[in-house]
């Protein structure tokens, strides 16, 4: 049995559920669909959501339908967050309303468009703060906001996740000529 398909998600209050051909989860943050694929059951009881499984040849989605609805349930009730950190001389971010200008080392400016539903904060135009309900598009954001100017192995710059530890690489020694 999986173990992760088995552990009920608890149902925090003021989240409600419908079951369909799609499980709607709807909450103060917003409202997400989580497909339910064929041999997968969903089963809400006592504040808990259960998902069972017809027979083992579904084990790989069972566990794959209770992660996606667990991260459905948490993001209505408190939505997710990613840090990103950016290092450089001269790099720098800003935000106005729902469009983000990266000053990267490049000859011009570049101007990122933020799906509705994720918010971005700067703090000292160095670290960004991206928060949404939608686990999977604010890591897809995140990914293309990392993606603007990977970090350099070698001078340890450009756009990171906040803790992501980055091998820095030794660059060419002296012209070893015989």
């Amino acid at each position: 049995m999986s173990r992760i398909g088995k552990k009920p998600i608890p149902l925090p209050s003021g989240v409600k559920i419908q079951v369909g051909e799609h499980l709607e989860v709807t909450g103060p943050k917003g409202k997400l669909s989580v497909p339910i694929p064929e041999g997968i059951s969903v089963e809400q009881s006592a504040g808990k959501l259960e998902i069972k499984r017809a027979s083992d040849s579904h084990a790989a989605l069972h566990g794959l339908t209770r992660a996606l609805a667990a991260n459905a349930v948490q993001g209505v009730s408190t939505g997710f967050t990613r840090e990103l950190d950016i290092v450089g001389i001269g790099y720098r971010a800003d935000v106005k309303g729902n469009v983000a200008t990266f000053t990267l080392g490049y000859s011009h400016p570049i101007e990122f468009l933020l799906p509705p539903g994720v918010e971005l904060k700067i703090d000292k135009q160095t670290h960004l703060v991206l928060t949404g309900f939608d686990r999977q598009m604010l890591g897809q954001v995140a990914a293309n906001i990392r993606a603007l100017r990977s970090p350099d192995p070698y001078k340890n710059k450009g756009v990171r996740y906040t803790g992501e530890v980055l091998r820095k690489k030794v660059g060419k020694t002296g012209a070893s000529a015989k």
